[in-house]
Formats: structure tokens, sequence, C-alpha cells
């Protein structure tokens, strides 16, 4: 579940392997948000629920 919701967050933001190559840090900046996105819902459905 957690990393099949990073892989759709991820193509919602248009977070590519384009990307990676052109802005590292960029990638590696909206990657973090996305995982501690689809960590706070994976936490929110399955531990707090």
């Amino acid at each position: 579940m957690f990393f099949r919701l990073i892989n759709e967050l991820a193509e919602n933001e248009n977070i590519t392997e384009t990307l990676k190559a052109e802005d590292q840090i960029l990638w590696v900046q909206q990657m973090n948000t996305v995982r501690g996105t689809a960590t706070e819902i994976v936490n929110n459905d399955l531990i707090y629920v």
C-alpha cells in the first residue's frame, strides 16, 4: 500500500526520472514530501483508526 501510494502521488505531482536527471536536489525534496504524505496516509488508515 505504501509503495503504491508513493508511486501514485509522485505521478500526480509530475515527479519523473527526467526531473531526477535535471535537478537532483529538487527531486529529493519533492520525493521526501511525497514520502511524508504517504506515511501520514498509511498511518492514519492502518494505525490510528
